[in-house]
């Protein structure tokens, strides 16, 4: 799962893949197996990147 998250940076836009009702979340850090994303509908979420492999959005 982590080879997806590698790509991830500050300012991507990406969507959790079991909570598309969060809507879709900014990439606020990436550092190690941790991504810190900021959901529109739940606030700021650290995500573990070997678990979850978010899904980039290339057109928010």
């Amino acid at each position: 799962m982590t080879e997806l998250n590698a790509i991830l940076a500050p300012g991507m836009f990406v969507r959790h893949p079991d909570f598309p009702e969060w809507g879709t979340g900014q990439v606020q850090s990436s550092t190690g197996h941790r991504i810190t994303v900021n959901f529109p509908e739940t606030g700021k979420v650290v995500i573990n990147a070997t678990r979850i492999a978010l899904i980039p959005v290339f057109d928010p």
